[in-house]
């Protein structure tokens, strides 16, 4: 038999974590002989939102199927100019409609402009699981950059990192709202990293795919906005409006890119010749303003809000256990570090351990480890995607009777995200576990616990 000679930065590149974690608990759940396991497993590790697609997207698509003719590669001038609105209406940034590129998704954009661009990349950490791999498919130069311990990085250690590079274009991957943290930069925050980029030349790839979520979506300012002439900001259907089979993204262009933009218009043409022309029609219903829609986004936006609300307080009654407050997405970053001689103790020495012992009966939980977020392997942190739910039946009783207070939107998680809590209820188990089997063998050894594990 023929013996394929794969490339070695292909050979180097791994399936991203989540659908590897997603696929095996599926394999999993179908061999696991134990009947209590039939309720599957706590699904934490992929991030798709559960709600439907708006009937207003799924309308204009059905209307537009007979759309059989190529598009232009930058996308049709329709829905390039309900962009540039949708951002003037909602984000407050004012663009020529020549600087919005469209594409098959924001991650294909994003590749692409790395592609493009030449220079040193700066990737923030923890960061979203698929930046990392592209930048290594693509041999880019990069360089860590924690933002450890509030969640964000800050000017000063952009500057003390961009002052020990010596490439003649940084560039600055910023995911704002933060995947996995949920956390948002506020207007001042992205003014001072602006003046560290302004000082340096740097480049921003701002990814704002989440925007949409915002909890109070007042509070998020785009950086297309601070800093609109070093900034790419990438956005789409993906997050906001529950719609990743779609594949469709788009990316603003900094001012005063014409011969920039020729360029990425050739590597567009070259990989994949335009985006899908119905899609990029129902898209066009998706980013007009609508009643429909601004109530789509009000309702969905709410019931992230409730479902990581009550997730965040839940893990954080776990002792131990610390994690970031959402205020956007469906994410949040969960700190399991205090159990680390725990997990030691049971020959768990990285995330990824952790990540497969947790999968493993009875506990079926999935989660994204810290190394898959490009944090250190030695450290027990797990992004944690609370959106195992019926997204419609959800919206039906929210719409139906609307929580009003606190009470309300706990019992609205217990009658609409069963599983949510009792994934929760099911971490606690495995930490309990974890810990009742170290002090079990330290017991049986004669030694004193306190000698060995903290309280």
């Amino acid at each position: 038999m023929k013996k394929f000679i794969i490339d070695q930065q292909v050979e180097d590149i791994e399936l991203p974590e989540n659908l590897k974690l997603n696929t095996f608990l599926q394999e999993f759940h179908t061999v696991c002989p134990h009947p209590e396991c039939s309720f599957g497993f706590y699904g934490f590790a992929f991030g798709q939102s559960p709600f439907p697609v708006p009937k207003p997207v799924q309308d204009a698509l059905i209307k537009n199927a007979n759309k059989g003719t190529y598009a232009g590669v930058p996308g049709i001038p329709e829905l390039r100019e309900t962009i540039s609105q949708y951002n003037k209406r909602n984000f407050g940034i004012e663009i020529d409609s020549k600087r919005v590129y469209v594409g098959p998704g924001t991650k294909e954009l994003i590749f692409n402009l790395l592609q493009v661009l030449h220079g040193t990349v700066i990737l923030p950490t923890p960061a979203w699981l698929g930046y990392l791999p592209q930048i290594r498919l693509l041999k880019k130069n990069f360089h860590m950059l924690p933002a450890r311990p509030i969640g964000k990085i800050t000017p000063n250690d952009l500057e003390h990192l961009v002052l020990r590079l010596h490439d003649r274009q940084r560039i600055l991957i910023l995911n704002n709202p933060n995947n996995p943290t949920g956390l948002v930069y506020s207007q001042l925050e992205l003014e001072e990293i602006t003046d560290v980029c302004r000082k340096f030349e740097i480049l921003v790839i701002s990814d704002e795919i989440y925007a949409q979520t915002t909890y109070d979506i007042n509070k998020f300012v785009s950086m297309g906005r601070i800093y609109p002439e070093g900034t790419f900001v990438t956005n789409g259907l993906s997050k906001s409006h529950a719609a990743g089979g779609y594949r469709l993204g788009y990316v603003i262009f900094p001012q005063h890119t014409y011969e920039l933009r020729q360029h990425f218009k050739k590597i567009l043409a070259t990989e994949y010749t335009a985006t899908s022309t119905p899609i990029q029609h129902a898209a066009i219903a998706g980013f007009q303003e609508s009643t429909e829609m601004n109530e789509y986004f009000e309702i969905t936006r709410s019931i992230h809000h409730i479902m990581g609300d009550y997730t965040y307080q839940a893990l954080n009654k776990i002792e131990g256990v610390k994690t970031t407050r959402p205020e956007a997405t469906f994410y949040l970053l969960a700190n399991f570090n205090a159990f680390s001689d725990y997990f030691l103790a049971n020959k768990i020495s990285n995330s990824q351990k952790f990540s497969e012992s947790i999968m493993q009966h009875p506990y079926h939980t999935a989660l994204v480890g810290g190394d898959s977020l490009v944090l250190e392997r030695t450290d027990f942190s797990a992004r944690i995607a609370f959106v195992d739910y019926d997204g419609e039946r959800a919206m039906k009783n929210y719409v139906d009777n609307p929580p009003r207070t606190a009470s309300d939107r706990i019992e609205f998680v217990k009658n609409n995200a069963p599983k949510i809590v009792d994934g929760i209820a099911m971490i606690q188990r495995y930490l309990n576990d974890i810990k009742s089997k170290t002090n079990s063998k330290i017991t049986r050894r004669g030694i004193d616990i306190e000698e060995v594990i903290p309280p």
